[in-house]
């Protein structure tokens, strides 16, 4: 019988939902049942085998959706293994990678609870057309280059890991 896997995500531009696609895409590959679904999710965890949870990093912060998801459903999460990975530096540069992942390790240290069998980061995606409010009204976030620097080979390397980590069946 296939791994059933839950890929939730958070996202506020639609990037991170790419991202986690296309790690569902992956899973789907390697033969697990996998659902994709935006947060807040209100589904039942127990149906799961394992879950990836995904999110941007935006101002030293992950999504709240993702840290809502995390406190609400701490009992199930704590019995499951879980994956999880953040979206985050829009410029490849090495200080900008070392605040973001930083900031993720903050973040998780704050669930002891969780049976963390693997956690990345990727690069992010920057379109200033896409800013909501109150990033929207900010003048200077206007005026920056679109920028993606979303490393898709490593995102599908990343979900073929998962996929031995949770015991998908290769096809």
């Amino acid at each position: 019988m296939p791994v059933s896997i839950l890929v939730a995500y958070a996202t506020r531009a639609g990037s991170t939902g790419e991202v986690a696609e296309a790690i569902a895409q992956v899973l789907r590959e390697q033969g697990a049942e996998v659902d994709l679904r935006q947060l807040p999710f209100s589904g039942r965890l127990a149906a799961y085998d394992a879950v990836v949870l995904g999110a941007p990093i935006y101002n030293f912060r992950w999504h709240k959706d993702a840290l809502r998801f995390l406190r609400r459903n701490r009992f199930i999460l704590s019995s499951l293994p879980l994956a999880a990975f953040a979206l985050g530096p829009f410029h490849d540069e090495e200080k900008e990678w070392g605040e973001v992942r930083d900031q993720f390790d903050r973040v998780l240290v704050e669930f002891p609870w969780m049976k963390l069998v693997s956690k990345n980061v990727f690069g992010g995606k920057y379109d200033p057309a896409s800013l909501r409010f109150p990033y929207s009204l900010m003048p200077g976030m206007k005026k920056l280059p679109v920028t993606d620097i979303r490393d898709w080979d490593a995102i599908r390397a990343w979900a073929e890991e998962l996929a031995e980590h949770f015991g998908a069946e290769t096809q």
